[in-house]
């Protein structure tokens, strides 16, 4: 019985994970926007793209930000939404 509990506790907790940014980005590719142009809203923002990609259906860019700090962000292609954004201080 109590392997039952712990079971359903660790299904509870990994369906209560948080959205990775593919979730978010179930996009169809005739809704999306130019990848250009988020490079240069972002250069525009002080932004010094690395790497620019797609992975996962979203736009993936590796950049250092206007703050000076690393970042790595996952867009939605077609909004240009933040749906996931690491910072490296």
């Amino acid at each position: 019985m109590n392997k039952t509990l712990l079971t359903l506790s660790l299904v509870g907790t990994l369906g209560a994970s948080p959205a990775f940014a593919s979730d978010k980005c179930e996009v169809p590719e005739a809704d999306w926007q130019p990848i250009e142009t988020l490079q240069a809203q972002l250069e525009d923002q002080g932004w010094e793209i690395r790497e620019l990609k797609i992975d996962d259906g979203c736009y993936e860019a590796y950049a250092i930000d206007a703050e000076g700090r690393k970042v790595e962000t996952y867009f939605n292609p077609a909004t240009f939404e933040v749906v996931k954004s690491e910072v490296e201080d």
